[in-house]
């Protein structure tokens, strides 16, 4: 009987063992590694961590995470910035029992979410985001926004930018925006950050959005009157030059008899009789010429 318990607890003895906990590991921002082993719930023991990268020694863990006492991950310093695409070596260590792991973080990384993030309504009234990551030339960034808590409207910026552009913004509407980040693929991809803090522009914002609406509205009515001023002081030129008015005095009609000949003395009455006309012209009639075919 003694020896059917015996054989009993050798055969169903591993199935109570605890397996060991899957290690997962990420790159923050570049800086440091944090791995955890609480992804299936809160391991039984404490484990001590070690880990290094490729022909790096084998250092302790800096700085554990835990949870009820129990230790549940660890936060390593970094290195080299190119580590990430060397294999990072793990291990778990309980007693005498040593469970080691190895990955590659070259896409594991997680950036910080962009910061300093500001809005501002240029001087061509359009609507300037603008905010601040580290490495902007490897650095890919994503947007988000969304007008009048309506649906969200994603939009990529290009590499190395950070800015981004909503033209011709009404100040009616209330707008938010927020920025993730990720390595661009010629730096070796990683996953998304996290979404950057809002900022918000519109409605809300008082007298200085009603100001920048009104002056829009005094823009746009000049845009649209200075063409057709312009096309219609043109015409105008146009007309004066093809039409002129030229006034010409009137000429008094010539007559052969002096007005004042009346008044002279020394003139005889048979002199003055002399520049009176005593004759006329019988009218002749002209009629243009035209070729008559034979």
């Amino acid at each position: 009987m003694l020896h059917k318990l015996l054989l009993l607890l050798v055969l169903v003895g591993p199935g109570f063992a605890e397996e060991p906990p899957d290690v997962d590991c990420v790159v923050l921002h570049l800086e440091s590694v944090k791995c955890t082993w609480n992804k299936h719930g809160n391991p039984k023991v404490n484990y001590t961590f070690r880990s290094w990268f490729h022909d790096e020694a084998v250092r302790e863990c800096e700085k554990y995470i835990t949870n009820n006492s129990l230790k549940i991950g660890c936060i390593q310093p970094y290195g080299y910035i190119a580590n990430r695409f060397f294999t990072f070596y793990m291990q778990l260590v309980h007693g005498n029992d040593t469970y080691p792991k190895s990955d590659y973080l070259k896409s594991k990384v997680k950036l910080n979410p962009p910061t300093n993030l500001t809005v501002q309504n240029g001087s061509d009234w359009n609507l300037w985001f603008y905010w601040n990551q580290t490495f902007p030339s490897c650095v890919e960034n994503e947007v988000r926004y969304r007008i009048n808590y309506e649906e969200w409207v994603p939009d990529r910026v290009n590499l190395g930018k950070q800015n981004y552009c909503i033209n011709l913004p009404s100040s009616r509407s209330q707008y938010e925006l927020q920025v993730r980040s990720k390595l661009h693929e010629g730096c070796g991809a990683s996953g998304w950050s996290d979404w950057s803090d809002s900022v918000m522009w519109g409605s809300n914002n008082g007298t200085e959005s009603d100001q920048g609406d009104g002056s829009m509205f005094v823009w746009i009515i000049v845009y649209i009157l200075a063409p057709v001023i312009l096309i219609l002081m043109a015409v105008l030129l146009l007309r004066h030059e093809r039409f002129r008015i030229i006034f010409i005095h009137v000429v008094p009609k010539p007559s052969l008899i002096p007005q004042d000949i009346e008044p002279w003395p020394q003139i005889s009455k048979g002199l003055k009789e002399g520049f009176k006309a005593n004759y006329h012209e019988q009218p002749c009639p002209v009629r243009e010429y035209h070729q008559v075919p034979q």
